[in-house]
């Protein structure tokens, strides 16, 4: 493997936690409503655990507000059950067509929960591209080891990858730093 694939590679794990972590605080709820506070629920339909955007149409149509319209109307109760387990901190209600979730603001003890919550997720991701370097770290070694690469470009590689940790860890202190303002709203 050349060290332009290692690097590739290492980029690609990083890219690949990161967007991970992305995805994850999206799940977090901050101050208005998202779509994305719904998306990993899922509801029993006939049978088979599946999530909310595959059954319903989810809109937000105020700022605290969840507005979710079930392509299959019968299936509002199983809804119901999955968002009443969720636990938003308010119930749902339905009008025989839609269910509506009231979100209720955020105390101070809350937010600061939610964004301790944060930067957790974000060190567990810090934490994985330090192990994606590690292995990245070996396998230079091995090729020095194998006599694909000379010390110096063993040195030179691994210093490229620190580099690249160095990187990515500032976008991970970005995102940190936005979801915290946002929550904090």
């Amino acid at each position: 493997m050349s060290e332009n694939q290692v690097i590739k590679d290492t980029r690609d794990r990083f890219e690949k936690a990161l967007q991970h972590l992305s995805d994850q605080l999206k799940a977090i709820r901050t101050g208005r409503a998202s779509s994305a506070l719904v998306d990993n629920i899922r509801v029993d339909y006939y049978g088979a655990a599946t999530p909310i955007s595959q059954l319903a149409a989810v809109s937000i149509p105020e700022p605290r507000q969840i507005a979710i319209k079930p392509f299959d109307p019968s299936i509002i109760k199983e809804i119901l059950k999955a968002l009443s387990k969720a636990d938003f901190g308010s119930q749902p209600q339905d009008d025989g067509k839609m269910v509506r979730l009231n979100l209720p603001a955020l105390s101070g003890e809350q937010r600061e929960k939610y964004a301790v919550k944060v930067k957790e997720m974000c060190e567990e991701t810090r934490i994985a591209m330090r192990n994606g370097r590690r292995d990245m770290n070996k396998l230079a070694d091995a090729q020095i080891k194998a006599g694909g690469l000379t010390e110096d470009e063993g040195r030179k590689l691994h210093d490229q990858i620190q580099e690249l940790l160095k990187e990515y860890e500032l976008k991970i202190d970005q995102v940190l730093k936005k979801k915290v303002e946002e929550i904090r709203e």
